[in-house]
């Protein structure tokens, strides 16, 4: 029988372990230039030995040189100069001004313009807190409106629940506090079911060229890289190379994550997390007639079409709003009785017909509700002028400021990559730093944290340079394989992997991955983002590679130019694709035009 006792074992075994050194490298590469330049101002705030050099302003050392020089001549000078009798003094009470003395103190209580003392100062109509937004709009109106507190209640209830585009995600069960909180998904859910809704109507805006490529933004996943992990070459900051990668996918069983020795004991020293407490009860003070009052109440507010479930409400809900505007207006015409009865012909169409809109089965809409083609089309039109995300009016999204992190420029017969260093402050060491560490009155704590400070500071200037040599070499590459594209435009654009750029520069494909991520490029075809020269290729003409984003364009223009009365097939596409010595199948075809929110055959029909 083997008793069970206490042993020590001796083990010996290399680790390659990244050091902070080697993340913020890993860190520092994968940064625009607008992230480079607020990480460097961190920096230079947490970390006193690094300064900003700038040719306007003088350093502090040479400042303090050519005061200590001045002083010293000074001096000198003063020694060797016999003393200067003082002036005389003047009388203080010559200095004073009587005059605007007696002026102000014999004020009748009037002044002319003139005489009043004008001060530049901003108006206060320029002096905002914050920018408004959709529930900020709804609660200024709902507080001018006489209500019920149980009804208020029920009110601020529901424009918490509206989403950005003004639609009331949760249920009255919900709101009742009956029923749990739908997960976070569903908001989402709801959004792209009204995206693709209006967009079949007609209503959503059209497909951007820039959207072409949406399937192949995840670049490094087409070119069988599952996990884009920190790869550092040999010789970088003095250390040896570090590789992460990961074949399975995560809780595979074959999964294994390796824990550094001194970060291992405090995970599992740690203790289990408590369960996820549960969320406080919410007991309203209203019950389902005042929440349905407060609901109409707010569908009333302005802008129309805001705290409706589904495209359909949303729709009526404005219809409704301009057929009240048309009947207060007392101007009683002909063109009036039109416009009702074009009010009326739109509302039954979305009320009952909405599916065959979408469709595009305008007889059988004109057979149901009885009106002829033409007044369809009219009231079609109509529909169109509406806003199917109303709360996007007052939700604005800001814009996303791009600024190129280089640029491509011709020079003669020479393309030249140029970087973006602008507004980017440059880096240097605080000599005064350097003396704290040889000086003899300072401590050994004073001495240690200078010069950790000192090996952070140069690590990072080494980690920015590494940053610029990197996406340099990963441009020059995408500049020799895609001069087409610059000097003829989109359509010489040529397929090219990630993978083929890595084994040029001689790096891993992650280091490529990181260099292009989120960084652009000013070319004299427009500013593109670095991975829209990567794509996958297909079989092209003449055995040539043609990239996926060239075929999406293509398939895009055959249906544009296509006739909507007889729409073309996918397999259509595909035989006219392979006429022009591009290979691929329908299942393909099919595949982007669904990428690029494209409907199919029969919704594109239209009937005549």
């Amino acid at each position: 029988m083997v008793l069970l006792q206490p042993r020590l074992n001796l083990k010996v075994s290399q680790r390659q372990i990244l050091t902070p050194g080697l993340v913020q490298m890993v860190s520092v590469l994968a940064l625009n230039k607008l992230e480079l330049k607020d990480m460097i101002n961190t920096e230079m705030v947490e970390n006193p030995v690094l300064e900003e050099l700038e040719d306007s302003v003088p350093l502090v050392d040479d400042v303090s040189r050519r005061e200590e020089e001045r002083d010293r001549v000074a001096s000198a000078t003063t020694a060797e100069e016999a003393p200067v009798p003082s002036e005389e003094k003047k009388d203080p009470f010559e200095e004073i001004d009587f005059g605007s003395f007696f002026q102000e103190y014999l004020d009748p209580g009037y002044r002319s313009s003139r005489e009043m003392e004008e001060i530049e100062r901003p108006s206060f109509e320029n002096f905002l807190s914050k920018p408004g937004n959709l529930t900020d709009h709804l609660m200024w109106q709902l507080g001018s409106l006489p209500t019920s507190p149980a009804v208020r209640q029920a009110a601020e209830i529901i424009i918490g629940n509206l989403n950005e585009e003004g639609y009331l995600i949760a249920s009255d069960e919900e709101l009742l506090g009956v029923a749990p909180p739908a997960p976070p998904e569903a908001e989402a859910a709801v959004g792209e079911k009204v995206v693709q809704e209006a967009a079949a109507l007609g209503l959503g805006a059209p497909i951007a060229e820039e959207d072409l490529d949406a399937a192949d933004e995840n670049v490094a996943d087409e070119e069988g890289i599952k996990s884009v992990e920190p790869e550092i070459e040999s010789g970088t900051n003095g250390t040896s190379g570090v590789e992460w990668v990961v074949d399975d996918p995560p809780g595979s069983p074959q999964e294994t994550i390796s824990l550094a020795p001194a970060v291992a004991p405090a995970i599992e020293s740690a203790p289990k997390a408590s369960a996820t407490p549960a969320a406080p009860k919410f007991d309203p003070i209203f019950n389902a007639v005042e929440l349905q009052e407060a609901l109409e109440l707010i569908r009333q507010m302005d802008p129309p079409g805001v705290a409706c479930r589904d495209l359909r409400e949303c729709l009526l809900c404005q219809l409704r709003f301009h057929q009240e505007q048309l009947e207060d207006s007392k101007h009683v015409n002909g063109s009036a009785d039109a416009t009702a009865q074009l009010l009326q012909d739109a509302a039954a169409i979305v009320d009952q017909h909405l599916r065959a809109v979408q469709n595009k089965q305008y007889k059988e809409i004109s057979k149901a509700i009885g009106r002829p083609i033409e007044i369809v089309q009219q009231a079609l039109e109509y529909i169109r002028t509406l806003d199917p995300r109303p709360g996007l009016r007052y939700n604005s999204v800001p814009p996303r400021l791009i600024e190129p992190d280089v640029a491509f420029v011709k020079h003669g017969d020479e393309w030249l990559v140029l970087m973006n260093e602008d507004d980017l402050p440059q880096l240097r060491l605080n000599p005064a730093y350097k003396r704290l560490m040889v000086r003899d009155g300072n401590d050994k704590d004073t001495r240690n944290y200078v010069k950790e400070r000192y090996k952070s500071a140069i690590q990072l200037i080494k980690n920015i340079e590494q940053r610029k040599q990197t996406i340099t070499k990963v441009c020059y590459s995408v500049v020799a394989r895609q001069q087409d594209f610059l000097e003829h435009g989109i359509d010489q654009l040529k397929p090219m992997m990630i993978k083929e750029v890595a084994e040029e520069i001689g790096v891993h494909p992650s280091t490529v991955s990181r260099a292009v991520s989120n960084k652009y490029a000013h070319t004299p075809q427009g500013v593109f983002e670095l991975r829209y020269f990567f794509s996958e290729s297909v079989q092209g003409p003449e055995g040539g590679g043609t990239s996926l984003l060239i075929l999406k364009r293509r398939v895009k223009k055959l249906i544009e130019e296509e006739d909507s009365s007889r729409p073309l097939t996918d397999e259509q596409i595909t035989r006219i694709l392979q006429s022009q010595g591009i290979q691929v199948t329908r299942r393909t075809v099919a595949k982007y035009r669904e990428d690029m929110k494209i409907p199919s055959t029969h919704q594109r029909r239209v009937k005549k």
